[in-house]
């Protein structure tokens, strides 16, 4: 696997479209610090790493309103590549919907979302957009 990342949101996105409640996914540091954000910003219900094996696996349990069976996320799009790295200062922090979606970024401070970055000012690679 080249790109673990865009593997990662694949994964939510193919479980968002067939409407699981749950999803699995291969565990990484990374992996672990995006899915974080995801709770913190309320875009997924919860979370459960299962330490087993080699590497392990992070459990999704994803967010769906009640009434209209919609998700909580819309679309999740990959930014930075293998091929082709995005990197930012924070004067051009990009702007997910005008501020409602947010970025993830990976900068020298650890992973976190561009409004983070904003008020750290540092700069760093974007890795993908959701909202």
């Amino acid at each position: 696997m080249t790109d673990p990342i865009a593997d990662y949101l694949t994964r939510v996105r193919n479980a968002i479209k067939a409407q699981h409640r749950v999803v699995e996914v291969p565990a990484s540091n990374l992996k672990k610090e995006i899915t974080k954000i995801l709770f913190e910003k309320g875009y997924i219900l919860n979370y459960k790493i299962v330490e087993e094996g080699v590497q392990g696996t992070i459990k999704i349990a994803l967010k769906y309103d009640p009434v209209n069976k919609v998700n909580a996320i819309k679309k999740l799009e990959r930014v930075s590549t293998p091929g082709l790295r995005r990197y930012t200062g924070y004067k051009d922090m990009p702007r997910v919907l005008n501020g409602l979606g947010i970025a993830i970024l990976s900068t020298s401070k650890g992973v976190m979302t561009d409004k983070e970055a904003r008020e750290l000012k540092i700069g760093g690679e974007v890795l993908c957009y959701i909202y």
